[in-house]
């Protein structure tokens, strides 16, 4: 986090929530108007780690093979060999992913899922760790072709940069008005160090409580009379890996349904699609969910668990709100 935020500054909740979904085994995508350090953000996440890193500028042009590899004729062989695409990296930058085909963006599903890519029948295993961090526009339509839903699916989690605050902007104008940090950025893990961490995450204590809080906060976006579809049953897996990531950054072995409340925005909102008329009334899927999270009570389950290892009488966010 401090390697990144030379270049980000200001927006620590945001760095913290790209790590949680990469210690997730998930893929992000940095959805915000331009300018603000989307892509960035990708690029000193990437940087931040001495592994293979591939950038994919998305474009209306861009061929599935130009992504995922193509076989090529030998003529010494006098055989076919594969040439491996831009996807074969441990993090694969899409800048702009929204501006190529539907048959492009198609390319991207068997890998983002099965972190595999077949290819004329063959089937190529991608490194681990392996990561897709992607940018759009969401304001810009000229030229561009929205992310179906399967594809979006795909994506743990959905984050907006947004408009730093003055003093953000000006330790910007100080830092990035001779040289760009991004230039100077060292890599302070590898790939290795990444696989382990997410070996660690996959131990995290969730308890039984809190997974069927997850089904429920997940359950309520396929009943909401404002919602169309609501999210998959990947979405609620997605859910509960990320808050594991989360209470791991935060040095707990165990997740607290506060977790699962902070994430439930960049982790469902993307993946629901909102009636006509909740469209007509302007209300937006991240409303939406929000109203969900405040509206659902939580685990009434307060026994103690085994995993917490505060002291008696510590209290959480969670244990002050009397519920």
């Amino acid at each position: 986090m401090t390697n990144i935020e030379q270049v980000i500054e200001g927006k620590s909740a945001t760095v913290r929530l790209a790590l949680a979904v990469m210690l997730a085994e998930g893929h992000l995508l940095i959805e915000d108007v331009p300018g603000v350090g989307k892509t960035k953000l990708a690029k000193a996440l990437a940087r931040s780690i001495d592994c293979s890193v591939r950038r994919i500028q998305f474009t209306p042009d861009l061929l599935p093979s130009d992504v995922t590899g193509v076989s090529v004729y030998n003529q010494e062989q006098r055989d076919f060999e594969f040439k491996p695409g831009a996807v074969f990296a441990n993090l694969v930058v899409g800048d702009e992913i929204n501006r190529a085909s539907p048959k492009t963006q198609s390319a991207l599903l068997e890998c983002m899922e099965e972190r595999q890519v077949t290819v004329d029948g063959t089937t190529y295993e991608l490194q681990a760790p392996f990561m897709v961090i992607a940018t759009q526009n969401p304001i810009e339509m000229e030229g561009t072709y929205p992310l179906p839903e399967a594809q979006r699916d795909r994506f743990t989690a959905r984050i907006a940069m947004g408009y730093p605050d003055p003093r953000a902007e000006l330790a910007m104008l100080s830092g990035h008005g001779a040289v760009d940090p991004l230039n100077s950025l060292r890599a302070v893990a590898d790939a290795a160090v990444v696989r382990r961490a997410i070996a660690t995450v996959r131990e995290v204590h969730a308890a039984d409580a809190v997974q069927q809080y997850a089904i429920a906060l997940v359950t309520a976006t396929r009943e909401a009379p404002e919602i169309r579809l609501g999210a998959s049953p990947r979405s609620t897996l997605q859910l509960l890996r990320t808050a594991k990531a989360v209470a791991a950054l935060e040095g707990r072995d165990y997740v607290l349904p506060d977790d699962l409340q902070a994430l439930a925005v960049p982790v469902l909102a993307h993946r629901i699609i909102p009636t006509t008329d909740a469209q007509l009334n302007r209300r937006t899927t991240d409303a939406i969910v929000a109203e969900i999270v405040h509206r659902l009570p939580l685990p009434h389950d307060r026994a103690r668990s085994p995993y917490d290892t505060r002291q008696a009488g510590t209290t959480s966010t969670y244990d002050t709100r009397g519920r």
